[in-house]
């Protein structure tokens, strides 16, 4: 039985299953929808949502040091996930990748876990974006009802209808195609990427100094009423985790990782780009290099614009910007960012029902989903699907309850990506790799140690969380998947036929 569940699917095989006809995804991407795509998906929550929620709540205007740890981390991943990018061009990203290197129920783990990771991801995007609107209502003088999503805090009072309305209509666009979602992204990363230009220059006009002060405020215990962390941090460091003070800047990074997690995304969409062998790599690095810098540079600007203590957690930056006298660049940093969320949820949508196409083309979920529309050449089953169910979950999340669970897959999923890359440099070292991850195995296992850092940062309940989410992983793969998948129907036929021939 061991060796079933621990079965490869070869690479020559999973690039020969994108050449079927009712499976094959239309190729019309390039290096710049790449880092577009990057680019999009990664401005957005991280710096107009969570920013003020790790300052005011884990770090203080150390903030900014917790977005080069968190960059790093994700820098480290970048470089394995750049090398099974360009060498594995199939949908489905650390699915893929592990199924070709670690085995059928290490891939099955991992996809189970990235469509939670971008499910979950979609609507706590989509919350953010609910209540920027609502702050850009305000400013007009609208206020909707509290029963169409009105929030304090992590309280919700009724349905969000913003948020659930915004995933459906990116779910029909998802439909329709990637290059007319290529080109919606293009218009609104622009607007996202001038708003952020915007809070950098023109906030630094309103700095002031002893906001800074103190820069790393002092420790203080956590309790079982606030953000308790993991017992892992203490039974392992031997230190009771902390909100703020150094150990808060790891806290906090574990938190505004969530902002960084659009390469992953990239690298979902490897199958529907023009020269993923080349193009990949760019997207993946370059998306993350230029959004690490943008981040940083804002978190300096608004904690330096109001002290951390007095940020608020919906609109942090527009309401900065309120607190110091100056309610127009408010508006405009609404819009923008009302404008830019949008493409966040679009992309984290776009992730998960590619993950979700790959592991039903491989049986390991109904096949009845593998199948893209005859004109569109997209997954458009899994798309609909899944986009009904993340507009329900959207109504009724909210953003601090949901946050780090995505944290969680993400961070479990370099984990995999990189153990990944050794493994197949040592079992096929005969592949074409066009981008090959530099010092292995080191960084691969820096990757490692640094993510499993982060994850043991995480919330008890986090873990709890997604300690459920995968028992239930497992009783679905043992239940359907483990009998259905391809590779199992292929032994089954391959054994007939030896019996016959005897």
């Amino acid at each position: 039985m061991s060796s079933t569940l621990f079965r490869t699917k070869k690479v020559e095989q999973s690039i020969s299953d994108t050449e079927e006809p009712e499976h094959a995804l239309k190729k019309s991407l390039s290096a710049l929808d790449l880092t577009v795509f990057g680019v999009g998906v990664i401005i957005g929550t991280g710096i107009f949502v969570l920013t003020g929620k790790v300052a005011k709540e884990n770090a203080g205007p150390a903030v900014s040091l917790a977005f080069i740890v968190a960059g790093v981390v994700c820098g480290l991943a970048a470089l394995c996930y750049a090398e099974f990018a360009s060498t594995v061009p199939v949908a489905g990203s650390a699915y893929t990748f592990s199924y070709a290197s670690l085995g059928e129920l290490p891939a099955w783990i991992i996809g189970w876990d990235l469509v939670l990771e971008f499910a979950l991801g979609t609507a706590v995007v989509a919350v953010g974006w609910s209540g920027y609107v609502r702050s850009l209502l305000d400013n007009a003088g609208w206020h909707l009802p509290a029963q169409l999503g009105g929030r304090d805090g992590a309280q919700v009072f009724g349905f969000d209808i913003l948020a659930a309305a915004l995933v459906l209509v990116l779910t029909a666009i998802l439909v329709v195609g990637m290059k007319l979602s290529a080109r919606v992204t293009s218009v609104v990363v622009a607007v996202k990427v001038v708003v952020v230009l915007i809070v950098i220059v023109a906030g630094a006009f309103f700095i002031t100094s002893d906001n800074y002060k103190p820069f790393i405020p002092k420790a203080q215990p956590q309790t079982a009423g606030g953000n308790l962390q993991s017992p892992l941090v203490q039974l392992m460091f031997g230190y009771a985790p902390t909100n703020f003070g150094v150990m808060g800047i790891f806290t906090a990074a574990s938190v505004v990782f969530f902002a960084f997690i659009g390469f992953d995304v990239v690298a979902t969409a490897a199958e529907e780009t023009k020269n993923p062998q080349r193009d990949m790599p760019r997207g993946i690095l370059g998306s993350l290099f230029i959004c690490t810098a943008l981040y940083v540079a804002v978190s300096i600007v608004v904690t330096g614009m109001q002290h951390y203590s007095d940020l608020s957690i919906d609109a942090p930056l527009a309401d900065a910007f309120k607190a110091t006298g100056h309610p127009f660049y408010a508006g405009v940093i609404s819009f923008g960012a009302a404008v830019g969320l949008t493409t966040v949820c679009m992309i984290l949508l776009l992730g998960q029902t590619r993950v979700f196409f790959a592991m039903s083309r491989d049986g390991l979920l109904p096949t009845f989903f593998s199948r893209v529309h005859p004109r569109f050449r997209t997954p458009h089953r899994p798309t609909i699907l899944l986009g009904v169910i993340i507009a329900i979950l959207a109504g009724f999340t909210s953003l601090s309850a949901l946050a780090e669970l995505v944290n969680i897959g993400t961070l479990f999923a370099f984990v995999v990506v990189a153990l990944g890359v050794v493994i197949l440099r040592r079992t096929r070292p005969d592949l074409p790799r066009a981008f090959r991850t530099p010092l292995v195995p080191l960084v691969p296992i820096l990757s490692v140690l640094a993510s499993l850092w982060l994850m043991i940062n995480l919330p008890t309940e986090t873990w709890i969380r997604f300690g459920v989410w995968m028992l239930i992983g497992f009783i679905v793969y043992f239940a359907y998947g483990r009998t259905h998948s391809r590779l199992a129907l292929q032994e089954k036929e391959e054994g007939v036929q030896a019996a016959d021939g005897a």
